[in-house]
């Protein structure tokens, strides 16, 4: 009896591995994603900058005369021309309510708003916002804190506020002592909801305001305290570790050596 002896197929070198397209892939992959991380930022901020700019000069020019706008002397506009003279005008009225002439001045407008029904309210609610988010010394939005909301054992992270007024603290059940509290939803923490809760209730982080915004935008992705470079650093790392599994070299230096 012959047995058959299995035949051998031989094997060529010149034939990849069946993973390199898988490498290639990855390594573009993470070259794209490192690209998006450092110029995505980037792009937001200068289109939000330029989108701010040119809200602001086209509030402004209106008011501005012919005669004093740089594109009537010069072939093209200056962006942020109107940004300038709105600068300027607010910082003159400024300087102008704060003599007695001005405060006298401005007197007499908020007395004549104070009589008209509807815009009364308007005004004063404004005007409560403003100088307390404007003032430089007030204490609101300036705390983060953790509540357990929507259900026991769940937190969320919200912007505390001021201590309510003697109207509303009056009103509240029990004796202890409440505080007013901003939950922003994600990912925009611009809504969210307002609600009064006992202070015993609240668990006060060291965190600030623009780190929980982040937080919240990102839905947790991006961390209080984590260094956009390192994120970089790691997808380099990444591409770099798919370049070894490739076959190719793992620094520039050692590919111009080759």
């Amino acid at each position: 009896m012959t047995r058959n002896k299995p035949s051998l197929k031989p094997t060529t070198a010149s034939q990849p591995p069946p993973d390199a397209p898988r490498g290639i892939m990855a390594r573009l992959r993470n070259y794209f994603l490192t690209g998006l991380i450092v110029a995505g930022p980037v792009a937001i901020t200068f289109y939000l900058t330029w989108w701010f700019i040119t809200w602001v000069d086209g509030l402004v020019r209106p008011f501005v005369p012919t005669d004093y706008r740089p594109e009537t002397y010069l072939p093209f506009g200056i962006p942020g021309s109107g940004l300038v003279v709105a600068v300027v005008a607010l910082t003159l009225l400024g300087f102008l309510t704060a003599n007695l002439i001005g405060r006298t001045l401005v007197d007499l407008g908020e007395a004549l708003l104070g009589r008209m029904p509807v815009v009364r309210a308007i005004y004063r609610g404004l005007k409560q916002v403003f100088e307390t988010l404007f003032s430089g010394n007030g204490s609101s939005f300036r705390k983060v804190g953790l509540v357990e909301f929507p259900a026991p054992g769940m937190w969320s992270i919200v912007l505390i506020s001021q201590v309510p007024g003697e109207e509303v603290a009056a009103k509240l059940p029990g004796q202890e002592d409440y505080i007013s509290v901003f939950l922003p939803c994600a990912p925009n923490p611009t809504t969210g909801f307002f609600f009064y809760v006992p202070k015993s209730k609240i668990i006060e982080i060291e965190m600030n305001a623009e780190d929980a915004a982040t937080l919240i935008m990102s839905a947790g992705v991006v961390q209080p305290g984590s260094d956009p470079q390192r994120k970089v650093a790691a997808l380099a790392e990444a591409a770099n570790a798919a370049r070894v599994a490739d076959g190719g070299p793992s620094h520039p230096e050692a590919a111009k050596a080759d």
